[in-house]
């Protein structure tokens, strides 16, 4: 200690001696005071977390729920689930003690698994998504919930709303498999990763009907595309307002809008046949009636079909999101 060796050496001063040492005067007079040994010896405090309090809270964060959200709104979802575990400054300091204070998008987004799922009938893959349409004043907003079938493209369910809501998801998806008549493990539900489609309601829900649910990759644009694609004719439709009047006026419009896209509208997707036909297993009566009119056409004046009679095409076998790169090769 320096203090035993100024007793030694009294005629030396402390500047000096502090000099010599390479120590600051400071810490010789505060290794001295009296009060020093009791900071050192003290108690740690009652509110600090322990150990295993850290490791539930780092946890908690880096789940796939959370991993690709930042602290203020991982404590602020859990808050208005009734859950605290500790403050959002906290959660700041546990994860900079980890070396994981970064941007958490750009950390994770390359930890998830590039979905590949395939349809090979009706009711065997389902997409959904939730839309925005503008309202009659500035900052207000309807949200459309739809949900669609891969396979045939046909909208199974669908509805207007005043908000986005793990709850009203949850009913739309309850009252589509209603309708379709869904069996247990007969589906799956292809979603993005908003926060009502990965709400724990909408998770139990499908977890008691026996839905397997798959999400795309976070900021990947084109792991839902069947989604995104109807969203677009729907903003692209003509007569699509550049907003809406009221909730009714978006209601109406959508109701007229995916009576078309079901029973009228021949999607490029499923060999120029309506949604209706393919999601009902009319595709083979369509395409007779279809090589019919061919061959009266091609038996009238064959010399205008220089590549002989024409077939009508029918939809593929199957259909993919993601389909992946070795079939791609094969075929």
């Amino acid at each position: 200690m320096i203090t035993e060796y100024f007793d030694s050496r009294k005629t030396l001063t402390k500047s000096d001696l502090c000099q010599s040492l390479g120590v600051a005067r400071s810490s010789y007079y505060r290794v001295s005071n009296p009060k020093f040994k009791k900071q050192v010896m003290k108690k740690p405090s009652a509110r600090k977390l322990t150990e295993d309090e850290e490791n539930k809270i780092l946890s908690i964060v880096n789940s796939e729920r959370f991993c690709d959200m930042a602290p203020g709104e991982i404590f602020f979802t859990l808050l208005d689930e009734g859950q605290y575990y500790c403050s959002e400054r906290t959660i700041y300091r546990i994860l900079q003690r980890s070396q994981q204070n970064v941007q958490r998008r750009q950390k994770t987004a390359g930890n998830y698994s590039r979905p590949e799922l395939l349809a090979t009938k009706p009711n065997q893959l389902w997409s959904w998504d939730i839309t925005k349409l503008k309202g009659p004043k500035k900052w207000t907003y309807y949200y459309l919930y739809k949900i669609m079938d891969v396979y045939t493209r046909y909208i199974v369910g669908w509805m207007v709303a005043y908000r986005e809501s793990a709850e009203l998801a949850e009913d739309l998806i309850a009252e589509s498999c209603f309708k379709q008549q869904i069996q247990r493990d007969q589906l799956t539900l292809h979603a993005d990763r908003g926060s009502s489609m990965k709400s724990n309601l909408v998770g139990q829900l499908l977890a008691d009907l026996g839905v397997t649910k798959t999400h795309s990759r976070p900021h990947v644009s084109n792991d839902n595309p069947y989604s995104e694609s109807a969203f677009k004719t729907l903003k692209y439709r003509p007569g699509f307002p550049e907003n809406f009047g009221s909730i009714e006026d978006a209601r109406n419009f959508c109701r007229n809008f995916f009576f078309w896209y079901n029973k009228e509208h021949r999607h490029s997707g499923i060999a120029m046949l309506t949604p209706e036909v393919v999601h009902y297993n009319l595709v083979k009566e369509v395409v007779e009636k279809r090589n019919i009119v061919f061959q009266k056409a091609y038996q009238s004046t064959p010399k205008r079909f220089v590549k002989g009679l024409p077939k009508a095409k029918i939809p593929d076998n199957e259909v993919w999101i993601n389909k992946p790169k070795s079939i791609k090769d094969v075929a």
